[in-house]
């Protein structure tokens, strides 16, 4: 196929000149530059739509959450705490014997 140099533009823009008239030149030219342009713009949306992109690698996991230390018991516990003392037994009532009438102390 020949290749076309400035000689061969110049006399293809001069025989359109003459044939078509100086008034209509400046819009043939105005829509063969919108066609070359929509032209352009659906080649890359089909180049576009045929690429084949590979998946997003997947975000990595988010850390579970490290398990919350036991509280201690003293700590949990809604009452006071009480120092080692104990509490001596409640006294008993006395016990009355089947024979006599008086009562005898506890043991």
């Amino acid at each position: 196929m020949p290749d076309i140099g400035p000689m061969e533009i110049i006399l293809v823009l001069a025989i359109a000149l003459l044939v078509l008239g100086p008034s209509k030149l400046p819009e043939i030219g105005k829509s063969l530059g919108a066609s070359i342009r929509e032209f352009r713009k659906a080649t890359t949306d089909v180049q576009e739509s045929m690429r084949i992109d590979p998946p997003a690698p997947a975000a990595p996991p988010a850390p579970a959450a490290p398990p919350a230390p036991a509280a201690p018991l003293a700590a949990v516990s809604s009452a006071p705490a009480v120092a080692s003392t104990q509490v001596p037994p409640a006294p008993q009532p006395p016990t009355q014997s089947p024979g006599s009438g008086e009562p005898q102390a506890g043991a």
